[in-house]
């Protein structure tokens, strides 16, 4: 069995930065930044989904499904996604 773990504040911005690269790289910032503004209050719901899914997402994300989870569930760390983006996704 897994046991989980807090993220560490430099561990947060890692994600986020990689996070960020990664929509930015796919071209996907508009509307990454429509969904996340639109689903904010709805981040904790969605980080539990992750969670639920994990065996399914795994194969695709490896270990980090976790560890997203635990990002999403503070509304703080999707508003400094939100402000990564807005910047162009670059590591700020």
């Amino acid at each position: 069995m897994m046991t989980i773990t807090e993220l560490s504040a430099e561990r947060r911005e890692q994600l986020i930065g990689e996070l960020a690269a990664g929509i930015a790289r796919w071209g996907l910032i508009t509307p990454a930044i429509l969904f996340l503004e639109v689903n904010r209050p709805f981040s904790f719901i969605g980080s539990q989904a992750l969670l639920f899914f994990q065996p399914l997402l795994s194969p695709l994300l490896g270990n980090k499904v976790v560890e997203y989870a635990q990002l999403f569930e503070d509304r703080a760390s999707v508003e400094r996604l939100l402000q990564h983006l807005e910047k162009g996704g670059g590591n700020s």
